[in-house]
């Protein structure tokens, strides 16, 4: 299935996905969803 290239993550998806990459228990299919879901997140701009 194709990703529109105008989709995001959410910043609440981003969020939580953060702070299960930053939690030492999670585990690494978790963090590998989290990190992926980060990737697809809008940067800030200045």
């Amino acid at each position: 299935m194709a990703k529109s290239r105008n989709e995001s993550t959410s910043k609440s998806v981003a969020s939580k996905a953060s702070k299960l990459l930053s939690n030492p228990n999670t585990s690494k299919a978790v963090k590998s969803v989290a990190a992926s879901a980060l990737t697809q997140a809008r940067n800030k701009k200045k």
